[in-house]
C-alpha cells in the first residue's frame, strides 16, 4: 500500500557511504544543484578507522527522483558509493514483536497514532496473547504465534511469510523475550531493532533490574542496538540511563527503567525512520 503524500511532497532524503577521498561532498552537491535541487539540511562524517565516509542529504523540492538515477548510478560506480534516495513522506513498515510486557509496545503504538514517529505498523506478532485487545484498539493485525523448542522454525516461518505479506521494512523487538534464528538475523540483516532492558555490557540475563540493586548501582540505562545472530552484541544505536539512589525498591528500579526503555527504544526507531542510523562495521553513525 502506498503512502499518502503530505506537504512535504516534493523533500527527499539521499543516504550514502563510500570509501573516504576528497570531493565527495562537492560531487554530490554539485549533481543536485545541476538538476536545480535545494540542500535543506547536510550531514556528514569521515570515519578514521574505517575510511569510510558517511552522508545524509534532505534536499527538494522534486515530484520524482527518476532524472537523478542516471547520473547517481554514475557517481556510485566511480566512487564505489552506495546510496538510497527516498521521499520524505514514505513511511517504513513496521512490524512489531512483543512477548508479556508491554509498556515498549504501546508506547510506539502512541507516538505513531499521534504523529511522534512516521511509521506503519501493519501487524503485531507475539508468543504471547495479551496484547490482542491492545492491537485491535489501534486497528493493527495482531498474530498470536506461540513457540516451544519444537515449534521455533515453524513460528519463524510464519514471521518470514508475514514480512513478505506485509512488505516490512524493519522488525522492532518491543521487549521481545525469545531469541531469533542466525536465519531471520541475516535476512533482516540491519533491519531488525532490539531493546536491551539494560545498559549493556552490564547486567545481562534476567532481572537486570534485580541484580542492579543487588549491586546498589547509582545509574540504570537501556540500549537500543539493531540484531545480530552474537546475542545483545548488535551495533549500538542509542543508550540513555536515570540515577537511582539506595531509597529505591527493585520495583522502583523496574518503574523508572521502563521509561528509559521506551524512550530509548523510540529514539532508535525514528531515527532509523528518518534515515539517521547506519552501519559501521561493529558500530553505527548516527546522524541525529
Amino acid at each position: 500500500m502506498a503512502a499518502t503524500p503530505s506537504k512535504n511532497a516534493g523533500d527527499h532524503i539521499l543516504t550514502l557511504s563510500c570509501p573516504d577521498k576528497p570531493g565527495i561532498v562537492h560531487a554530490v552537491t554539485g549533481l543536485l544543484a545541476q538538476h536545480n535541487l535545494n540542500i535543506l539540511d547536510l550531514q556528514q562524517f569521515s570515519d578514521p578507522t574505517s575510511a569510510t565516509f558517511f552522508m545524509r542529504v534532505h534536499f527538494g523540492h522534486a515530484a520524482d527522483t527518476d532524472h537523478l538515477q542516471g547520473p547517481l548510478k554514475a557517481l556510485a560506480s566511480d566512487m564505489k558509493m552506495e546510496y538510497d534516495v527516498r521521499p520524505v513522506w514514505q513511511k517504513p513498515r513496521v512490524l512489531i514483536m512483543v512477548s508479556k510486557i508491554g509498556h515498549c509496545l504501546n508506547d510506539l503504538l502512541f507516538r505513531q497514532k499521534t504523529g511522534q514517529l512516521r511509521i506503519s505498523i501493519p501487524v503485531i506478532v507475539s508468543n504471547h496473547p495479551d496484547f490482542a485487545s491492545l492491537a485491535a484498539s489501534y486497528g493493527i493485525a495482531f498474530h498470536h504465534l506461540p513457540i516451544t523448542k519444537d515449534t521455533k522454525l515453524e513460528q519463524e516461518a510464519r514471521i518470514q511469510e508475514l514480512i513478505k505479506e506485509h512488505q516490512i521494512d524493519l522488525i522492532v523487538l518491543a521487549r521481545y523475550m525469545q531469541i531469533l534464528s542466525p536465519r531471520i538475523c541475516e535476512a533482516m540483516s540491519g533491519r531488525i531493532i532490539n531493546i536491551h532492558h539494560s545498559f549493556l555490557p552490564s547486567f545481562k540475563g534476567a532481572k537486570p533490574y534485580h541484580q542492579a540493586y543487588d549491586r546498589g548501582v547509582k545509574i540504570i540505562g537501556a540500549t537500543a542496538h539493531f540484531v545480530t545472530a552474537d546475542l545483545d552484541e548488535g551495533p549500538i544505536i542509542e543508550q540513555r540511563v536515570a540515577r537511582v539512589d539506595h531509597n529505591m525498591s527493585p520495583n522502583e528500579l523496574v518503574e523508572e527503567g521502563s521509561n528509559v526503555e521506551s524512550q530509548v527504544l523510540a529514539a532508535a526507531v525514528k531515527w532509523w525512520s528518518e534515515k539517521r542510523v547506519f552501519l559501521n562495521g561493529t558500530k553505527t553513525v548516527v546522524f541525529n
